[in-house]
């Protein structure tokens, strides 16, 4: 967890500089950066993961994963705001400079919770295709977790491609005024109702029936896609974005009910030395989704038009969250 904070920060701090001298950033470093951010996540969040049944009784491990999505949804939630109120005084390139010092934050952070005596802890030296290989083998012993995690990638793609490529164009297209303030509006509506979410289903016990609450939550996400899309057909453009912050209210239900209940499930039905590469894999599957999505979605746009291309990606959702219901809404936490 040091190590991705530090390479986090040495990056963008190189970033920093290198744009100070510039003038403005390269499409070299810009390629760089977002690089040294998804490697150090890789790193870093299955680490934590991995952290949380060290440190927390069973009983608790849905409390301890929702504060921590919980931190992570506030960022997402207070962000954009951020950014409008000091857009205005702070020049672009300390955006960076204020990211890299946060790195540095928390590796500061990580080291003064580290344990005093770590001479038990062994390293497991393991090539990158083997950690993977891990990973996917200890998740797919458990029947859920191997489902969940082969329609990850489709869920979570259909998610970007709704949200972040088709939801900007509808707005665009339904001639809703405000431009990118109208989307921070909306992504501000499913930002809150994600920590209210979050904050929930972080209050409850270990769920007993997991499949349900994580297909469950699916559905919510699947329906809310639908009705996005849906707003796009049907609404005029004095009622859409209204009807847009409404459907973004319903999909946010779903993420907390499956984030925070796979999380848990992985922590209770994975062997301590698997829970991090078992992450990763997770991390894996969402990641190529999303890059699947994001080269998938123009060409839906072109061949479909956008707001049909999200009710598809709202109907794929739905599909997968009712087969998934169908075959694990009996299954039991051990």
């Amino acid at each position: 967890m040091v190590g991705a904070d530090l390479m986090r920060a040495t990056i963008l701090g190189l970033m920093v500089v290198l744009w100070l001298g510039a003038g403005q950033p390269s499409p070299i470093m810009l390629v760089a950066s977002v690089l040294a951010l998804a490697i150090g996540n890789a790193l870093f969040r299955p680490a934590l993961m991995a952290v949380v049944p060290t440190i927390a009784p069973v009983s608790m491990l849905p409390a301890t994963n929702a504060l921590i999505d919980t931190t992570e949804r506030m960022a997402r939630l207070l962000g954009p705001g951020l950014i409008g109120v000091a857009a205005s005084s702070l020049p672009l390139v300390h955006f960076v400079t204020i990211d890299t010092i946060s790195f540095l934050i928390s590796a500061l952070a990580v080291i003064c919770a580290l344990p005093p005596d770590r001479s038990a802890v062994v390293p497991v030296r393991q090539s990158i295709l083997a950690g993977l290989s891990r990973g996917f083998i200890a998740v797919r012993r458990d029947p859920l977790l191997g489902f969940v995690l082969s329609v990850t990638g489709i869920i979570n793609g259909a998610w970007y491609a709704a949200y972040f490529i088709g939801l900007p164009l509808m707005l665009v297209q339904g001639g809703v005024p405000g431009g990118i303030a109208a989307f921070g509006t909306v992504i501000s509506a499913y930002g809150l109702t994600n920590l209210i979410t979050t904050l929930i289903v972080g209050n409850r016990p270990i769920s007993r029936r997991p499949g349900r609450m994580i297909f469950g939550g699916n559905l919510c996400l699947g329906i809310g896609t639908l009705l996005l899309g849906l707003c796009g057909v049907v609404l005029p453009h004095s009622w859409l974005l209204a009807g847009l912050v409404t459907s973004a209210l319903v999909s946010a239900v779903g993420g907390p009910m499956q984030d925070i209940t796979v999380a848990t499930r992985r922590q209770v039905v994975l062997a301590n030395s698997d829970i991090a590469a078992g992450t990763r894999a997770f991390v894996v599957a969402s990641q190529a989704g999303l890059l699947i999505g994001m080269i998938a979605s123009p060409l839906c746009f072109k061949l479909f038009g956008v707001a049909p291309t999200v009710m598809i990606a709202g109907a794929c959702v739905l599909a997968v969250s009712t087969i998934g219901l169908r075959r694990f809404a009996a299954v039991t936490t051990p």
